[in-house]
């Protein structure tokens, strides 16, 4: 009968640890089941599980490997594991896995301890963290850069609902972001990310920006805000708000376009996004006026939005052609996919508004971007302490990877 061992090694780490305790287990001809390896801090944890051939014995293989960790000055401990917990073990290779990621300003033992209760009380397990975000030095003040740890977990939440609420609860208590995305190859192969515009993808509701420089931004400014709370039908606010614009002069547009304000990290993020070869859109209850200078700006791929009606030089206070709402956003997204050959789940979608609400549910993966209570509820993963290119992380890109 074959022997089953899980070796566990640790110590300072140094090349040619791994390479000179499999050259011993190679000996012996031993089989490795499983194996992971872990630094922190310059210090190393391997774990190989492995099968003695029925030819060999389990007591030289471990004498061996003990006189080579005296040797090298490494602790070693072998375990010895039944068949009957080594074929549970293979039978729960088919539970689902997530990952959940922990994105902030710092990274504190108070945020992984409630995190990781509120996934014990779940019934998931974690296999493994990594961090993705860069090393902190010592003269750091613990915001020069942001703070990002992975979390691959095992197992099927009972009540993925009342997890969300919880996370929720944990990220406005401790400030930070928490996202859990179940880990398939979708995740790993998200191709086309789609943006909301105004306070999402630029720090500004151009709308508003406008009707402060037509004298009416408290009219505007109210029904935008009760439009974004979801109290108001978007088409019928925006022809109201626009018509409160009428006579606005077109050189008032191409000065306010001058100087949009990008929400931090858009440049980082977009960047790195073109990069990687994904595509990126805007999809917007906004103007393609200011949208199309963004797509200049930046190189973005695509831009859909609606368009002001100008007459000698002026805002006529009307729209040209189809409104573009929640339900225009949601429909722009999936022609788009198609037109990329993509499944939905490879889609990114970002916004800030109840209006994108219905583009955010449908992406695979669907972000409110510092956004008002109702949305973060309403949408799958929100972030609100970092700026845009903490999406980097959520991709699973590292911060070393990142230009």
């Amino acid at each position: 009968m074959r022997e089953i061992l899980l070796v566990h090694i640790s110590g300072p780490d140094r090349p040619g640890l791994t390479a000179a305790f499999t050259a011993k287990l190679a000996e012996y001809d031993v089989h490795i089941l499983d194996m992971g390896q872990a630094v922190i801090h310059d210090t190393l944890t391997l774990g190989i599980l492995i099968s003695i051939p029925e030819s060999s014995q389990s007591a030289p293989v471990v004498k061996d490997l003990l006189f080579l960790a005296h040797d090298l000055g490494i602790t070693l401990k072998c375990t010895p594991v039944g068949l009957d917990n080594y074929r549970a073990w293979v039978e729960s290779e088919g539970k689902k896995r997530h990952i959940v990621t922990l994105l902030g300003r710092t990274l504190t033992a108070r945020q992984v301890a409630a995190v990781s209760a509120a996934l014990a009380d779940q019934n998931l397990n974690i296999d493994a963290i990594h961090r993705l975000s860069g090393r902190v030095p010592l003269n750091s003040d613990g915001h020069s850069r942001p703070a990002c740890v992975e979390f691959s977990v095992r197992g099927t939440p009972r009540d993925s609902t009342a997890l969300r609420k919880r996370f929720l609860q944990i990220s406005a208590e401790q400030v930070v972001d928490i996202a859990i995305q179940e880990d398939t190859a979708f995740r790993r192969n998200r191709r086309l990310v789609a943006f909301d515009m105004d306070s999402t993808l630029i720090r500004a509701e151009i709308i508003d920006e406008l009707a402060k420089i037509a004298g009416v931004g408290d009219q505007v400014s109210a029904i935008t805000e009760a439009a974004m709370r979801g109290e108001l039908d978007f088409k019928q606010s925006l022809r109201r708000r626009l018509g409160l614009l009428k006579g606005l002069p077109v050189s008032a547009l191409e000065s306010l376009a001058a100087h949009i304000p990008l929400n931090d990290g858009a440049e980082k993020l977009i960047t790195n996004l073109k990069r990687f070869g994904y595509k990126t859109a805007i999809i917007s209850g906004g103007f393609t006026y200011f949208g199309r200078k963004l797509q200049e700006m930046l190189g973005i791929d695509y831009v859909f939005a609606n368009e002001l009606e100008i007459e000698g030089g002026a805002l006529t206070g009307r729209p040209v052609g189809e409104i573009v709402d929640a339900a225009r956003k949601a429909e722009l997204l999936t022609e788009l996919a198609a037109r990329e050959n993509l499944s939905l789940q490879q889609v990114i979608a970002v916004g800030d508004g109840a209006n994108d609400l219905p583009m955010l549910n449908l992406a695979g993966l669907g972000i409110a971007y510092h956004a008002k209570p109702v949305v973060k509820e309403g949408a799958r993963q929100a972030i609100s302490t970092l700026g845009l290119d903490s999406i980097l992380y959520l991709v699973g890109i590292r911060e070393r990877d990142m230009s």
